[in-house]
C-alpha cells in the first residue's frame, strides 16, 4: 500500500502526495534521520548504564513552539536514508551495545521504519524496539506497528484544547493521544523488566510539565491513574528548558522547584507509585542532543 500518495498518517491527515510535495511535518517519502547513537538521558529501565541507541528522526508532525529539538523538528536538519540503511544503522547500535532501538519522533515516517525494522530483524536485530512519540497519532498508524514495537514511550502533553492548540496547533490533541495510548498499551501491556531493571516491554507516559500549567497537569495525572492505575509507569518531568525567546511569555522561564514537587506530592497522594521523577538540575542545555553533526 502506498501510504504517502495521499497521507494520512497523522492526525493532521493532510493527504498530500508526499512523492512531490510536504504537508504539516514537512517529511518528503524518504527517510530522514538527525542522529543515531547511544543515547543516556532517557528513564533509567530505557538507558541503563549502557545506552539506548536512539533514531532521532528529522521533521516532526506536532512541531511545539517551545520544542526542544528544533534544530531537527523545524529545520530539516538530517540525512536521507534508504530502508535498507536504516535497518543497518539498528544493528550497528545493537553492536555498540545498545539496549534498544529508540525511535524519536517517528510518526511521519512509519511505514518505511516497519519495513527497516523487518529488514533489520532478518539481518539479527533482537533488542527491544521503543517507539518514542508526541502521541498525535492515529491508531490505525499504532496498528501498523503490532507485534513489532515492544515498548511504547508515549507523550501526554495537554489536557486543555486550548493548550494544545495555542502551542502546538493540534486540535483535539487530547482525544487523538489518549486513543493512541489505549492501542499501544493494548498492544504490550503493563512493563515487564529483565533482572537488570531494564525494560523489556510496555508502556511509560510522559509528561513535560510547561511553566503555569499547574492544573493541567493535574489533569493529566488523574486521568492516567484514573484509566491505568499502577498498569503502566508515568514519567513526570521537569526538563522544560527555554532556548529561544517565545513569544508566549509564560514559556520563557523554566518550571519552579516548588511547583514541580508539589506535582510529585500530588501523585503519590493520589496512589500512584509507578513513576519516574527527574532530579534538580535537568533544565539544562546540555541536556539537549547537538544535531549539527551527523553521527551515523
Amino acid at each position: 500500500m502506498d501510504y504517502f500518495s495521499c497521507c494520512k498518517l497523522c492526525p493532521r491527515e493532510c493527504c498530500v502526495d508526499r512523492h512531490n510535495t510536504i504537508g504539516f511535518c514537512r517529511a518528503n517519502d524518504k527517510l530522514k534521520i538527525a542522529r543515531a547513537a547511544l543515547h543516556f538521558f532517557e528513564e533509567p529501565p530505557i538507558s541503563g548504564t549502557n545506552g539506548s541507541g536512539a533514531i532521532f528522526f528529522s521533521n516532526c508532525n506536532l512541531r511545539c513552539v517551545f520544542c526542544q529539538n528544533y534544530q531537527i523538528s523545524n529545520e530539516n536538519i538530517g540525512k536521507e536514508v534508504s530502508v535498507s540503511k536504516f535497518s543497518d544503522i539498528c544493528i550497528n547500535l545493537q553492536n555498540q551495545g545498545a539496549l534498544n532501538i529508540n525511535l524519536v519522533t517517528p510518526t511521519h515516517y512509519v511505514p518505511l521504519i516497519r519495513e527497516g525494522l523487518l529488514l533489520a530483524k532478518k539481518k539479527g536485530l533482537t533488542i527491544p524496539i521503543v517507539y518514542n512519540t508526541s502521541s498525535y497519532e492515529s491508531v490505525s498508524t499504532i496498528k501498523m506497528l503490532n507485534g513489532i514495537v515492544d515498548v511504547y514511550l508515549p507523550d501526554l502533553k495537554y489536557y486543555s484544547n486550548e493548550l494544545a492548540i495555542k502551542y502546538s496547533s493540534c486540535p483535539d490533541y487530547f482525544k487523538y493521544a489518549t486513543s493512541a495510548i489505549e492501542e499501544m498499551y493494548r498492544q504490550v501491556g503493563s512493563p515487564v523488566f529483565d533482572d537488570n531493571g531494564i525494560i523489556k516491554s510496555g508502556v511509560i507516559v510522559r509528561h513535560l510539565m510547561l511553566p503555569g500549567c499547574y492544573d493541567d497537569s493535574v489533569k493529566i495525572i488523574d486521568y492516567l491513574y484514573e484509566k491505568y492505575q499502577d498498569n503502566i509507569f508515568i514519567s513526570i518531568m521537569n526538563q522544560y528548558t527555554p532556548i529561544k525567546k517565545l513569544k508566549f511569555s509564560e514559556l520563557n522561564c523554566v518550571l519552579s522547584n516548588d511547583e514541580y514537587y508539589k506535582m510529585i506530592d500530588y501523585a503519590y497522594n493520589l496512589g500512584i507509585r509507578n513513576c519516574f521523577v527527574q532530579e534538580e538540575g535537568t533544565q539544562k542545555k546540555s541536556f539537549i542532543p547537538d544535531f549539527s553533526t551527523q553521527e551515523f
